[in-house]
């Protein structure tokens, strides 16, 4: 399902403990699960105190199938490389060259995120 178009459900940890759901694009690269977003932002934030997190993916085809994803932030890659991997985000999502909803001045990050339990229903 991490091929797919399917979105992603992330969960990450705020600082007074309570969940931060926050809905997303997602690959793979056969071993680790990779989000990508901008530095600072809250889910980026929060990993960065926390690593724990969760996600859940429905199969855009069948909401009824469903894979849950406990794991940790292990290694976190910026520069170059996250700018090339959020353009190859929206050719996969949306079918365009570039991510068009860069602010300026926005810096990227991949989360790099290992699995620790995978439930599939």
């Amino acid at each position: 399902m991490l091929e797919g178009k399917n979105f992603v459900y992330l969960a990450t940890v705020n600082p007074d403990g309570t969940p931060q759901v926050t809905p997303t694009w997602v690959d793979t690269d056969g071993k680790f699960v990779l989000v990508n977003t901008a530095i600072g932002r809250v889910k980026h934030r929060n990993v960065k105190k926390n690593p724990n997190v969760a996600l859940a993916i429905t199969d855009q085809n069948n909401p009824y199938n469903l894979v849950v994803i406990r794991g940790k932030v292990v290694d976190q890659l910026t520069g170059r490389v996250a700018d090339e991997h959020i353009d190859k985000m929206a050719k996969k999502y949306r079918g365009l060259d570039k991510y068009p909803n860069r602010s300026p001045g926005e810096q990227r990050v991949i989360l790099k995120i290992e699995p620790t339990r995978v439930i599939s229903r």
